[in-house]
């Protein structure tokens, strides 16, 4: 049990920082999370009549705080916790609101990880930054944040945040099929474009897909309009259900794959029903694919209800699905069994940007979940990218993949991130990582045995 008083008043301290500053550079990561909390940050500054700037970087290295020494007033989120030995050398008013793995230092931050609570499953930075300013509305970009990385069904402190979005109407939650585009998406392509779960024989099969359907006996169209999934009656979604349940297990896909078709999902009764902004995982992947797209301000603009942005974004999402299920598509024959982990090497072939999208996507249709995963992918300066991935599972047998990351990577690079999913750049060696993991992680598995 973490410690909710101390953090939340570590969230007011943090709070009367940042309101009192003037115009604050806010330095955010780049996926959905960083997005989502770098734009609560700046509506909630807004709303204080603070107008702040945002800066979204991929990493924080000694380049980016080169770049940061004419600041002064600076607020990192989603970052800035894992690479406090660089922050601190910073000469501004700084306050950090992240989740990853940190430490205690003079720099004020707030972080559940300090507080007993764990980053990687039951607080991300935008949940984070909603519990600094507390306004109502901001909940939305709370439960998106928290959804993008992954900690769904949201607990802990995650699960205060979404009961006070529920008790003011601006989210609700229930259990549902989980597929991507439930909202959205016309029926067809909500089958023909699943990628999580992967659906062997349906996943790119168009025809496979209407047939499917039609043997559920499920109509694709009311009159000239295609349906979506939110559209079908109780008795079709129970079908459907059944359907892929019986589908996949006859695939041969393992249990956890099959129930993770049904779970706990978010919408958002406030925006229109049937766009990606209804739904908290579609509202996600959008900021994703604006963030790994390069265009980050794109998903930035979303988030601040900019108009401009909207269509913008739908076209980065499109991209951004179709590069996933090639992605993925490849990854299927091309991972490896290392022993104690998985390997893929998708260096020249995915892009940096998603491979840790991909590399956790594979669990259940192409590796089993009784070992972690590591990929290796390219980034823009030809250095390799590692991006780590794990389950729950390895996690409480032990498994902590930020540590691995970053004593693997010591000599040779930097890395660090979460017991779950972490990351590493290499600038050389990139055998003796792969040497190094093994050892850790064996070690650490073997440790809790």
């Amino acid at each position: 049990m973490g410690d909710l008083n101390g953090f939340l008043e570590r969230c007011e301290e943090v709070r009367e920082a940042a309101e009192s500053m003037s115009s604050p550079l806010i330095v955010n990561h780049y996926d959905a999370d960083g997005i989502a909390s770098g734009a609560l940050i700046r509506r909630a500054l807004a709303l204080r009549g603070i107008q702040a700037r945002n800066w979204t970087v991929k990493r924080l290295s000694q380049e980016e705080i080169a770049l940061l020494k004419r600041e002064k007033e600076l607020i990192f989120a989603d970052l800035g916790g894992g690479q406090l030995d660089l922050v601190e050398t910073l000469d501004a008013k700084i306050v950090i609101i992240d989740h990853h793995q940190t430490r205690d230092s003079s720099m004020l931050q707030v972080n559940p990880h300090l507080f007993g609570y764990d980053g990687g499953s039951e607080l991300s930075s935008s949940g984070c930054g909603y519990f600094v300013f507390r306004n109502p509305e901001l909940v939305q970009l709370g439960v998106v944040g928290a959804v993008g990385d992954m900690q769904f069904p949201l607990h802990g402190l995650n699960r205060i945040m979404l009961e006070e979005g529920m008790k003011n109407g601006i989210v609700v939650a229930s259990r549902d099929l989980a597929i991507f585009g439930r909202m959205s998406r016309p029926l067809l392509w909500f089958l023909q474009y699943c990628t999580e779960p992967f659906l062997p024989g349906l996943t790119g099969k168009k025809a496979n897909c209407a047939l499917f359907l039609e043997e559920l006996g499920i109509p694709l169209k009311e009159g000239e309009e295609w349906r979506r999934y939110y559209q079908l009656s109780h008795d079709e979604k129970v079908r459907l259900v059944s359907g892929l349940v019986a589908y996949l297990y006859a695939k041969g896909a393992d249990a956890q794959t099959v129930e993770s078709l049904v779970g706990e999902v978010y919408s958002f009764p406030k925006e229109q029903i049937g766009t990606e902004f209804s739904d908290a995982n579609e509202y996600a992947t959008v900021l994703n694919a604006c963030g790994r797209h390069g265009k980050p301000e794109v998903g930035l603009g979303v988030c601040l209800k900019e108009e401009s942005a909207l269509k913008q974004s739908s076209e980065l999402l499109v991209l951004h699905r179709r590069q996933l299920r090639e992605a993925v598509q490849f990854a299927c024959e091309a991972v490896e069994d290392f022993g104690v982990f998985h390997f893929l090497d998708a260096r020249n072939v995915i892009d940096d940007t998603i491979v840790g999208v991909v590399a956790g996507m594979l669990y259940g249709s192409a590796i089993k979940r009784t070992k972690p995963i590591l990929a290796f992918a390219l980034n823009e300066e030809k250095k390799v990218k590692v991006s780590g991935r794990a389950t729950r599972r390895l996690v409480d047998d032990g498994l902590n993949l930020g540590t691995v990351m970053k004593k693997a990577s010591e000599g040779i690079g930097a890395g660090g991130g979460h017991d779950i999913a972490a990351g590493a750049q290499l600038e050389k060696g990139v055998d003796e990582f792969l040497l190094r993991c093994g050892e850790i992680i064996q070690s650490q598995l073997a440790s809790s045995a």
